[in-house]
């Protein structure tokens, strides 16, 4: 995985001191590394029953995007409070800088349904937490959560296998 590794930009000092920003920007305009990265994170599923993929905004709009047409299945976006037109559920969760509030159409899983989660990168795992919680609330089955990127240091990925979610990653940079 070391062309994905190479094709992320690192961003010291932002957003704030101390933090290095790990921007998956250059790696979506490289289309060899987009690809690559989409064929990794299908490529346990390939032939298996996916109904959905929730993608967490922004970055997860993408990728899971893509992964949902690659496996054929339906998207759900999963936003900031107050940005979708329909009625939602909604949840409380921790951010690494602070509190925020997330939500989807309620109507967006039938229960059982089989769902993938998608994001750019899990860290503090406040978010992804958020999103494996609120899809379980209204009935899905979350089959895994699937991230490029993991800062193992911060324990993100720890906290979703503690919901009983197996996580895939593609790389990992030690660290924050």
């Amino acid at each position: 995985m070391d062309t994905l590794k190479e094709a992320i930009r690192s961003i010291p000092d932002y957003p704030k001191a101390g933090i290095v920003f790990r921007d998956i920007t250059t790696m979506l305009g490289d289309a060899r590394a987009f690809r690559r990265a989409i064929d990794e994170l299908v490529q346990p599923w390939a032939g298996t029953k996916i109904d959905k993929v929730a993608g967490i905004e922004a970055r997860g709009f993408i990728l899971g995007g893509a992964v949902a047409h690659q496996l054929s299945a339906g998207f759900i976006p999963i936003r900031k409070k107050g940005k979708l037109p329909h009625a939602t559920v909604r949840i409380a969760y921790s951010l690494e800088y602070g509190l925020d509030e997330m939500e989807m159409h309620q109507d967006a899983v039938t229960p059982g349904e089989r769902v993938i989660l998608v994001d750019d990168l899990i860290a503090t795992g406040g978010t992804a937490e958020g999103a494996v919680k609120l899809l379980k609330q209204i009935g899905a089955i979350v089959v895994a959560a699937c991230f490029v990127v993991d800062l193992p240091d911060l324990g993100g990925a720890q906290k979703i296998r503690d919901l009983g979610v197996p996580v895939r990653t593609l790389i990992a940079f030690e660290g924050h």
